[in-house]
């Protein structure tokens, strides 16, 4: 151990400082998991980002929040793993492939399955640092050796089984049937995938004539086109003014097919004509009403959006092309009755940004009913998982009530691919509705179930498709720790402790993930689920692309520093699950919130200079606890005594701790338990906002500044008290560290080092979290200190006011009428002049009535005054009181009103009541000192 300790540069350079202990966290493997150290397991996965992306606002919001988790439990002694890994995205990347193949002439299946998919893992090797080494940037505390990738080896071999597992368990099955068809992917996509956008469009109304000439129906469409897939007009069967129709046909426009009119009670008789053309191929409803009625199912559609054979003179044209052309043909033919301006929801596709096409189609499916009714089982009878707030527990059970089942087939190249080998030899050679198929884990697996059931002349071809991004991601919680297999990881850190994750996934993913999680482990994947508000623009307004709206968090973390941003995103958060706003200027790209944070680190740096400065090159273990005097004093009962802030006798030694240092040390413990307790029940952003008043106020304003003539004391005399002061700051400056590092690891990483002259390879994000011990936990005396504060802050803004030159000592009157206020001023009488510079301090009960004229404030019912004598206009001052007093005058008048009348003191809540009379009596007080001030000045 050296005599000195090397102390932090002049200013603070949060980049260069976030760079080395970033290299310095992974390169000594700080955050290295391992089950084998025991201890009470704390798990959090990484919401995986897409391989995609870059760090966007939602990311760096949600990373900062749940790394502030691990760190905290990590120092409080767990056996923390925070798990990274990133999401294939299937079809963003396919997008961004046939974007690039486009530009180059050629198409994927010109290019062939093997060399697409060649592509596209070159792709995502080149693409997938971005986003990794941008997390990396922010400081996340992951264990990187673990990383891992959606369609690893392991991961892969999690799906297959999944899906496998599923077949046996009949809970998969092959069907036709109608699904959400993103025309611009080519690809089917879930329920979750769509967005429903409001459109201004129109309802179309046509009619269709009765067969037999009797006359017609009108029936209305948002959707003309689809009429040329219409096998049937529906109407109640309760309805009078159609119940007669039911069982006759009509002649359907343009096609001239014979269709039925059928009766079912789905149609609502209020709504439009009570008639509603049925297309079962295209509607979702209709399609239930084809199934009931046993109607002919007809598509019309074609998988690129364009209409096939189906629909006669108009095959080949895109929908939107056709509806047009549909509509006037209608119209020339006379079936056209009338168009309405109708604003109503149409259904985009997430990722292809077209409205969605309800297409009929053989597609891989999940029975989704077993698996959420089992979820709800465990919500319902055990309150798992907890979600943090609870009112998000209404939606998660709401939506699993709901779910229907789920197609998790997607006609893409990338991705997991579906383990189903069909034996084409039995259709022609081609894969067909009706081709026969084996699930099996491996092609040989598959080749071996096939040749028992088909023979040795079996022609095997895997399913081209590849599974829904989500089937996989919802095994994330456990297939990331080593499931299927029973792995060492699996078995200490599942379940998981927390789930973070914002409120517009809890369909896409929670409810997958505790749906698979529940079938396949029998427990749900973590205990909590902590859902978070989003991070608004400058305007309140939600980030995003189409908006261009966004904030790059990158931009401001390249201005202010990363810890300036994770602080900021974390403080402003105001009660769990609500949103944020992001203060933000465009035009400079400056964030006025993120400078106060970065303010706030500069604000830490100097104070810890200089208390380092201080210490004579000692350590806060060298320097001792300055706690050990407080021991000593409740030990040694018989020891000489001291005064204390109410001018009681309180055991002491003679290098015991003075009033400020028993202040600082209750307002620390005092923080300890707020900042611990506020971090369990994830109020995460109180906890900030806690450590940025104690740090900023409490410690640095002002116990800095209240021993900083005990720092200059170099006499034998003074070097007790000097001793007492430096152990004081030492632990204190020690314990903020730690408290703040969850929050803040770089900076308090960079001045820890060097507070404490750690060896090599130590860190303070493993060393122990604070504790906080209540015996030393004070409120009188704090509440006691706060008088004493406000005192020195009113004497320096009278002299602040009066133009009184810093260096200048003045005389000061303190008058309180209450024996407990000057015995704390009194107590405290060295702190305040050395302070707020007064030479001489008078503390009285009551003012002298030939005392000369005075500047004077209010400090609760305590008047300070500084006598003026040459030092301010007597008459402008007079006038500022004056204006204060008829103010104060005004407010008890208008209290005096509402209090003498009985219908407010009768009928006014108690609570409100009381406040008008304190309010009033504080108001009384104001005048009365007022006028006091005034008299002062005549």
């Amino acid at each position: 151990m050296t005599a000195t300790i090397p102390n932090l540069p002049s200013l603070y350079d949060p980049f260069t400082t976030e760079a080395k202990w970033q290299k310095f966290w992974e390169d000594n493997q700080v955050y290295k998991a391992d089950p084998q150290r025991g201890g009470e397991p704390y798990c959090i996965v990484i919401p995986p980002p897409n391989v995609t992306g870059s760090l966007h606002m939602g990311h760096a919001f949600d990373n900062t929040l749940i790394d502030s988790l691990i760190r905290y439990h990590r120092m409080k002694g767990y056996n923390a793993l925070y798990l990274p890994g990133t999401d294939h995205a299937s079809i963003a990347v396919h997008t961004i492939l046939e974007k690039q193949l486009q530009a180059e002439g050629k198409t994927r299946y010109e290019l062939g399955r093997e060399k697409f998919l060649e592509r596209a893992w070159q792709w995502k090797d080149s693409s997938k640092g971005t986003i990794v080494g941008q997390l990396r940037r922010l400081g996340v505390s992951v264990d990187w050796s673990r990383e891992r990738f959606t369609m690893d080896e392991g991961l892969n071999k999690a799906v297959v089984e999944e899906f496998v597992r599923f077949h046996e368990e009949g809970l998969i099955y092959r069907s036709k049937y109608l699904v959400n068809w993103c025309p611009a992917t080519q690809s089917a996509v879930s329920d979750l995938e769509v967005e429903n956008k409001e459109v201004n469009g129109h309802l179309w109304h046509f009619r269709y004539p009765l067969t037999d000439g009797s006359g017609s129906v009108e029936v209305a469409t948002t959707r003309p086109e689809t009429m040329l897939g219409d096998t049937a007009v529906a109407v109640n069967p309760n309805d009078d003014r159609y119940k007669h129709l039911i069982g006759k046909t009509l002649t359907l426009p343009i096609m001239q097919r014979e269709i039925p009119v059928i009766g079912d009670e789905f149609v609502d008789p209020e709504f439009g004509t009570g008639c509603v053309k049925v297309t079962p191929a295209h509607d979702p409803n209709d399609f239930e009403m084809g199934q009931r009625h046993d109607l002919p199912f007809i598509n019309i559609m074609n998988k690129d959006g364009t209409l096939n054979e189906n629909a006669g003179d108009f095959q080949g044209q895109d929908r939107f092309v056709a509806r047009k052309n549909v509509v006037q043909r209608l119209e020339t033919e006379g079936f056209l009755v009338k168009v309405e301006e109708y604003k109503h929801a149409v259904p985009y596709s997430d990722r292809g940004k077209v409205p969605i096409e309800p297409l009929l189609s053989t597609q891989w499916f999940v029975k989704i009913r077993p698996l959420a009714d089992r979820t709800l089982s465990f919500l319902d009878d055990k309150n798992s998982p907890q979600f943090v707030p609870q009112r998000w527990t209404k939606v998660y059970r709401d939506w699993l009530v709901k779910l229907r089942d789920w197609c998790i087939s997607r006609q893409l190249w990338w991705g997991h691919q579906i383990p189903a080998w069909y034996a084409v030899s039995e259709t022609g050679g081609e894969i067909c509705d009706n081709t026969p198929f084996v699930v099996a884990r491996s092609e040989a697996e598959a080749r071996e179930k096939a040749l028992s059931q088909f023979g040795t002349d079996v022609k095997l071809e895997q399913d081209p498709d590849v599974l829904d991004t989500w089937f996989s991601s919802g095994l994330w919680p456990f297939s990331t720790l080593g499931w299927p297999d029973r792995t060492e990881d699996l078995e200490f850190y599942y379940p998981t402790a927390t789930l973070v994750t914002g409120f517009d996934i809890i369909f896409f993913w929670v409810a997958r993930m505790t749906m698979l999680g529940g079938h396949f482990t029998g427990q749900m994947p973590f205990k909590d689920v902590y859902i978070h508000g989003l991070v608004l623009d400058e305007n309140g307004k939600k980030m995003s692309k189409s908006a261009g709206n966004g904030i790059d968090p990158l931009l401001l973390m390249d201005k202010y520093g990363t810890d300036a941003l994770r602080y900021t995103l974390v403080k402003e958060v105001v009660g769990a699950g609500q949103d944020i706003r992001l203060d933000y200027n465009r035009e400079k790209d400056e964030s006025a919130s993120v400078e106060a944070s970065r303010n706030f680190a500069n604000k830490l740096w100097n104070a810890a200079r200089f208390v380092m400065m201080n210490l004579d090159g000692k350590t806060p273990q060298q320097l001792g606890s300055p706690e050990s005097h407080l021991l000593y004093g409740r030990v040694h009962q018989a020891s000489p005594t001291e005064t204390n802030i109410l001018g009681e006798s309180a055991p002491t030694t003679p290098d015991s701790l003075q009033l400020s240092d028993r202040w600082i040390l209750s307002r620390y413990h005092q923080v300890v338990k707020q900042t611990t307790d506020y971090i369990d029940s994830y109020g995460l952003g109180e906890a900030a906002k806690g450590l940025y008043d104690f740090i900023w106020g409490d410690f640095c304003d002002w116990y800095i500044e209240l021993v900083k003539s005990r720092l200059f004391q170099k006499d034998a005399e003074g070097a007790a008290s000097r001793l007492v002061a430096q152990q004081t700051l030492a632990y204190v400056l020690e314990g903020i560290l730690k408290l703040l590092h969850p929050f803040m690891p770089h900076i308090t990483e960079e001045i820890w080092h060097t507070l404490t002259q750690a060896e090599a390879g130590q860190s303070i994000s493993v060393q122990a979290y604070p504790e906080s011990d209540a015996t030393l936990i004070d409120p009188d005396l704090e509440q006691q200190f706060e008088l004493l504060i406000e005192a020195i802050r009113t004497l320096r803004n009278l002299r602040a006011e009066a133009g009184i030159k810093p260096g200048v000592k003045v005389k000061a009157v303190m008058q309180s009428e209450s024996d407990r206020e000057r015995q704390i001023l009194t107590s405290s009488e060295l702190y305040i002049q050395d302070l707020a510079k007064v030479e001489s301090l008078t503390i009285t009960s009551a003012l002298d009535t030939a005392l000369e004229p005075a500047i004077a404030d209010v400090v609760g019912t305590v008047q300070v005054l500084i006598p003026l004598a040459g030092v301010v206009d007597v008459a402008v001052l007079k006038a500022k009181l004056e204006k204060s007093l008829s103010k104060a005058q005004a407010e008890a008048k208008s209290l005096s009103a509402r209090l003498s009348n009985p219908t407010f003191v009768d009928k006014a809540p108690p609570d409100v009541v009381q406040g008008a009379k304190d309010a009033l009596a504080e108001a009384e007080k104001q005048i009365e000192i007022l006028q006091a001030r005034l008299r002062l000045l005549k």
